[in-house]
């Protein structure tokens, strides 16, 4: 299983549900369960640069300084969803 989730960078270990699932209900040892369901993403018509923004807003809304949110967010466009995004 990845060490973080390759769609928002969540450590694998802190994921509620142990993962996102296949379209067989498998786990994914890719994505995490708010990235990943039922074989496709939660989120699949966004923007990196709009994924980092809705992330940030709900680490905020979890308590997170924003700035801190800001900076867990930065290594996004590095993760394998979005490598070859446009």
């Amino acid at each position: 299983m990845a060490k973080h989730c390759q769609s928002c960078g969540m450590p694998m270990n802190r994921d509620p549900n142990g993962g996102g699932t296949e379209t067989d209900g498998s786990k994914s040892e890719t994505y995490c369960s708010i990235c990943y369901a039922d074989g496709a993403f939660r989120h699949p018509d966004v923007t990196v640069t709009e994924f980092q923004a809705y992330c940030v807003d709900a680490l905020a809304t979890k308590g997170m300084p924003r700035i801190m949110a800001w900076a867990f967010t930065r290594g996004i466009p590095k993760l394998d969803r979005w490598k070859n995004a446009a």
